[in-house]
């Protein structure tokens, strides 16, 4: 949306170095973060199939014969059911967009977009792989993997993004049945895409979350005067005398984005967020592990 330096064209070699000097602060960032998050084991408290006894519930119309636990109802005046907890790992799918609008800051102070998704994305998957659970990258064709080496190969290929447009758009690969998914992205591109995906998502049985980053100068539009507008990749400029006089349209136009987002969202049985990078991120964090709960299946 605004002005900042253009991307160049690197060798391997120097890309592979960005990444791996760019790898162990994403990770201590993310691992800081996670560890604020004191929720204990992710996800388990849910009835189902298992061995271990989570606690009794009257036995309602429908339980099977063989669930009623006898020797509790016993001493009771109704037939109570014993229920274990839920302990089948499931899959979280996170998506995130590395798109050039994501690289924007609108002061050295804050985190771009990017960095910012890319801290809670890491830091919701370490959460995940601690509650048992497998994680995965939207926009690979590897499977949802468990484990400490899972999370060094996301990190890695979060730090490594394509050479992507200005503006993001899905590209998630087929999910696990039933899997729950986040999505972080500014949404400033094209809305169509974004319906489309979660609907296909949606036909699978997955549920998650939107996640919609934005830079505090995209919320509050604090330009005015003469101001010169260049997307991240210089392809698109525009220059005004009067920028404050564009402030109303633009607010109205990111207002109507939100309700867009909103109501995707709601029909597809999802939720949406939106966090600002002048923020801390462990309220957005929070959000998200108790969203997903919520649409847990």
């Amino acid at each position: 949306m605004t002005l900042n330096t253009r991307h160049t064209p690197e060798s391997l070699r120097s890309r592979s170095e960005a990444v791996a000097g760019s790898l162990p602060s994403l990770l201590a960032d993310a691992q800081h973060l996670a560890a604020t998050i004191l929720l204990g084991e992710h996800g388990r408290k849910r009835a189902g199939t298992g061995d271990e006894f989570w606690q009794y519930r009257q036995a309602e119309a429908g339980d099977a014969l063989r669930s009623i636990d006898w020797r509790r109802s016993a001493r009771a005046d109704v037939h109570f059911v014993r229920q274990t907890e839920w302990q089948a790992a499931q899959s979280v799918m996170i998506g995130v967009d590395d798109a050039r609008s994501m690289t924007y800051s609108g002061s050295k102070a804050r985190p771009s977009k990017l960095r910012r998704a890319q801290t809670l994305a890491m830091a919701l998957a370490i959460l995940a792989v601690r509650g048992g659970e497998r994680v995965g990258l939207t926009h690979l064709a590897e499977p949802p993997r468990g484990g400490e080496a899972q999370l060094m190969r996301m990190a890695s290929a979060l730090m490594d993004p394509e050479d992507a447009g200005d503006y993001g758009t899905p590209r998630p690969q087929v999910m696990p049945l039933g899997a729950r998914a986040v999505v972080f992205s500014d949404f400033l591109g094209e809305v169509g895409p974004v319906e489309e995906a979660l609907g296909q998502a949606a036909d699978r049985g997955v549920k998650g979350a939107l996640v919609q980053v934005l830079d505090p100068d995209e919320e509050r539009f604090p330009f005015d005067g003469r101001t010169l507008f260049e997307s991240m990749s210089g392809a698109i400029r525009f220059e005004t005398l009067k920028a404050g006089g564009l402030r109303a349209a633009y607010l109205k136009r990111l207002a109507l984005r939100k309700a867009q987002l909103r109501d995707i969202a709601r029909h597809t049985g999802w939720r949406y967020h939106c966090h600002h990078t002048g923020e801390g991120a462990e309220p957005s964090l929070l959000w998200i592990y108790r969203a997903l709960e919520k649409v847990r299946l």
